[in-house]
């Protein structure tokens, strides 16, 4: 994973990140880098920092600091050398890049009548490593179908930020496009027509509007553009049969969200909560849960033995829907760390 983003990386960076394990650079999921603080990373769900040599450690005892030097020349590579032409991107806080890899910005912020206009001396970020896992919702997809309309229940997937939502719903798209349902009975059912609202260009990680990811054959992206704005255009310029967006939870999305149910349109959503609780303590996914927007809601949880799944009943209850009890999405193994939690190779799809 380190080779889709070392373009990006100064040179200091670049080699003291090349000298770690080969299974350590494959499994990468985030890259902290904070100036004058210890350089840190995100792996197979753990974290560590690195020294000079490259070595991780627990402990911030003789970890690599990088300087101001070196973020600056990270900002002029993900700025492309032009922070003015990023003006909106970082107002948002994130610079989404080729490849739908997202990275957090944090500094001082500059206000405008109490409105956050943009941020300035940035001093920390955040290399989230976007990755495409080929059967990543295998496991899932065919306990949400909807077999009276041969299409897919609308559903909210539920978890804490990197738990892998994204990587999921970005297979889901794929799989309800090309029809790989993964149920016998419905084997003979045709892919449906999807649209991605893809406001961080993190889904299908569009270049110049053409998706880098395979999101399917008859699924349109809206690329950054806000959800709302983005699903009732779809919704009529496109008319898609099913709907996927990432992250929800305002009140223009729970609208949008309530017009495409109105219209005969699924909805696959995600949004950050722990647990089924936690989202009903939001009071948009709460309204929406209650006026029966979504028939399933998913929860994610990583745990020691991988990332697991359950279907729950929004009144709390595992037993509700068939199969409730957590479930392995796939074992680990010795390739990639969302490769081998999430799922099978491309070679394995018919």
């Amino acid at each position: 994973m380190l080779s889709r983003i070392v373009h990006l990386l100064p040179l200091e960076l670049r080699t003291l990140l090349e000298r770690l394990p080969a299974n350590v650079q494959e499994q990468l999921e985030e890259i902290r880098i904070r100036e004058g603080r210890p350089l840190e990373i995100g792996f197979r769900g753990q974290s560590c920092f690195l020294t000079a040599e490259g070595h991780t450690r627990q402990s911030t005892d003789a970890a690599y600091k990088p300087s101001s030097d070196i973020c600056r020349k990270l900002l002029e590579r993900i700025t492309n050398y032009s922070l003015y032409a990023m003006e909106e991107e970082l107002r948002r806080g994130f610079i989404t890049v080729s490849g739908g890899h997202r990275i957090g910005l944090a500094g001082r912020t500059i206000l405008d009548g109490g409105v956050v206009r943009g941020i300035r001396d940035i001093g920390a970020f955040n290399i989230r490593v976007a990755r495409e896992v080929i059967g990543a919702s295998s496991n899932l997809l065919p306990r949400l179908v909807d077999k009276s309309r041969k299409t897919i229940h609308s559903t909210l997937i539920l978890a804490p930020p990197q738990q892998g939502k994204t990587t999921l719903v970005r297979d889901m798209a794929r799989m309800i496009s090309y029809g790989l349902w993964k149920q016998q009975d419905v084997s003979g059912w045709q892919g449906r027509k999807v649209g991605i609202v893809d406001e961080r260009s993190e889904i299908a990680a569009c270049v110049r509007g053409i998706p880098s990811f395979d999101v399917g054959p008859r699924t349109d992206v809206m690329d950054a553009c806000p959800k709302a704005e983005g699903m009732m255009m779809l919704l009529r310029s496109m008319s898609p049969e099913v709907l996927v967006v990432d992250e929800i939870g305002r009140p223009e999305d729970a609208e949008a969200i309530r017009e495409a149910s109105h219209a005969g349109v699924s909805v696959v959503a995600t949004a950050h909560a722990y647990d089924l609780q936690d989202a009903r303590g939001r009071p948009v996914l709460r309204r929406l849960l209650e006026e029966g927007a979504f028939r399933h809601v998913v929860e994610l949880k990583r745990t020691e033995q991988g990332i697991m799944h359950r279907v729950v009943a929004q009144d709390g209850s595992p037993g509700a829907f068939a199969g409730a009890k957590p479930s392995h999405i796939a074992p680990r193994s010795g390739t990639g760390a969302v490769q081998a939690l999430f799922g099978r190779r491309r070679a394995e799809e018919p």
